[in-house]
């Protein structure tokens, strides 16, 4: 019998309730387990939807697009590969007249669901599901369910980039299925993530005696995959949440043709420079990466340089595992040296930050401090890179904004910041800020969170809360203990200094990073 979707709404709202992780992996791996009784597809399917995400990633129906739904269903009726069907035939809707098609397809779907199978649906389709089931619940449900190694789980999903494909391979051929899921050329792998230090003393510290201290770029993360074996060569790149957007960057894959290699898979990332060399401000190269429209006239008006700082795979062979020196060697006979960030081979702190402060002056965002002897840790915040930037900065999510006055009058202004409990996977506000905001950044935003409002924005509400999606980076010059948000700390003179279309909530700052910052 086809596993029921009332199935999964149950499970996740058991996820939701209990602080214990032990019952949330049983609850995970017995739903698991259901689902594998129906077939492969299915586990692949539930896996990902109790991880919080699609398989088709977007289906472009956003929040505003499910404020109004059709009376739901007395009984349940609806399966999990009735959902994913539905799912895909929303990513497919494009052309004139998508939105109304897409319209009819959420009614049909929602008009068929019970009242907390809507309200599951409509977090899953937007990206709210947060119910305490992230990677390391969800990878030890799998191990559980499978009954193989967490190890084994945690490697393959690194490699295989979602939760949904490792579930599929782990309950449908053990731990020899996972063994073989490998890097493949053209499927991304979770990129590498590195850490924070307040300085660059601090960073040198942590690591070994000598480090690499590298350009940290203010531009999009990148990943190249290359493969010469075919006519004409298949180039496809993808950003730092694993989304491809091959199209939005000819340049980048005419020059990646040009390498003397068979197979690549590269790590860097891209940004738009003046012709003096000096990085554009960010928001210049998150639009064009941004848009899928004209590529072609794009590249002109806005050129993108790639910079590569990672070589995980060339002509055969892997070398995640291989220590990072040798890494960069293969990565410096790859590509030309224009494509290589400034970097420096140093034990000497002193020659450390004198490197950040002409790094810092020539207008990029600071350093990464790597240790040469390990290897990629794919998908994790690795102990070998670590970031200095010159001020105090942190990702947070949009939780709310309020309606200007004064000046402001007409426009959303305030912002209520948010960061994640690394143990409980909810938000909590730490402050909010109206600092930073330029009147363009003042229209963009009212326009973006009147999209994304939960409540009515045309109502008499001061305060209106908006789906928690939008990304954005503050700059602060301090923590302060506050009884007044729910964290007990606030941020002290927050500012905005951008948007963060590139990132995704789940690699948000936790509200245990900012904590270490106070030195609580």
């Amino acid at each position: 019998m086809p596993l029921a979707l009332s199935e999964v709404v149950a499970t996740s709202r058991a996820v939701a309730t209990t602080s214990s992780r032990t019952a949330k992996v049983a609850a995970l791996a017995d739903c698991l387990a259901r689902a594998a009784a129906e077939g492969a597809q299915t586990v692949e399917i539930v896996a990902a939807h109790l991880a919080g995400v699609l398989p088709q990633r977007r289906v472009g129906v956003s929040w505003r697009g499910l404020r109004s739904l059709p009376q739901p269903a007395a009984t349940s009726t609806l399966t999990v590969l009735e959902i994913d069907a539905a799912a895909t035939e929303l990513a497919a809707v494009t052309g004139p007249g998508s939105a109304g098609r897409r319209s009819a397809l959420v009614g049909s779907l929602f008009e068929r669901a019970t009242a907390d199978e809507q309200q599951w649906l409509r977090a899953l389709i937007t990206g709210e599901t947060r119910q305490g089931a992230g990677d390391g619940v969800m990878l030890q449900a799998i191990a559980k369910a499978a009954g193989v190694p967490d190890a084994t789980v945690r490697r393959a999903v690194m490699l295989a980039g979602h939760a949904g494909p490792v579930a599929r391979a782990a309950l449908d051929g053990g731990a020899a299925a996972l063994a073989a899921l490998t890097l493949e050329i053209g499927r991304p792998l979770r990129p590498m993530l590195a850490g924070s230090a307040p300085d660059v003393a601090a960073a040198l510290s942590g690591l070994g005696s000598e480090v690499l201290v590298e350009t940290k770029l203010d531009g999009i993360r990148l990943q190249a995959h290359v493969d010469r074996r075919v006519e004409p060569a298949d180039i496809r790149l993808f950003t730092r949440t694993l989304e491809e957007v091959t199209d939005r960057m000819p340049e980048i894959v005419e020059g990646l043709t040009t390498l003397d290699v068979q197979t690549a898979v590269l790590d860097g990332e891209v940004i738009a420079l003046r012709d003096d060399g000096s990085p554009q401000p960010f928001q210049v190269t998150g639009a064009r990466t941004a848009s899928s429209a004209d590529p072609d006239r794009l590249r002109t008006q806005v050129p993108l340089t790639p910079f590569f700082f990672d070589l995980l795979h060339v002509d055969g062979e892997d070398l995640l595992d291989l220590p990072a020196a040798e890494r960069w060697s293969h990565l410096a006979r790859t590509v030309p040296g224009g494509w290589l960030p400034r970097r420096l081979l140093t034990g000497d702190v002193t020659e450390a930050q004198e490197f950040f402060d002409e790094i810092t002056r020539s207008g990029h965002e600071g350093v990464v401090v790597k240790d040469p002897s390990l290897p990629y840790a794919a998908g994790r915040r690795g102990p070998g890179w670590v970031k200095v930037k010159p001020r105090h900065t942190l990702d947070l999510v949009v939780l709310a904004v309020e309606w200007g006055s004064g000046r402001r009058r007409g426009w959303l202004s305030n912002i209520h910041l948010g960061a994640r409990d690394a143990e409980t996977g909810h938000l909590v506000m730490l402050g909010k800020t109206f600092k930073g905001m330029t009147d363009e950044m003042l229209r963009w935003q009212t326009e973006r969170f009147r999209a994304l409002a939960i409540d009515d924005p045309d109502s008499d509400e001061w305060v209106i809360r908006v789906s928690p999606e939008q990304v954005v980076e503050v700059a602060f010059d301090g923590v302060q203990r506050s009884s007044r948000y729910p964290g007990g700390m606030a941020l002290r003179f927050a500012r905005v200094l951008r948007y963060r279309d590139d990132k995704p909530v789940s690699e948000i700052d936790t509200v245990q990073t900012v904590r270490r910052l106070a030195g609580w």
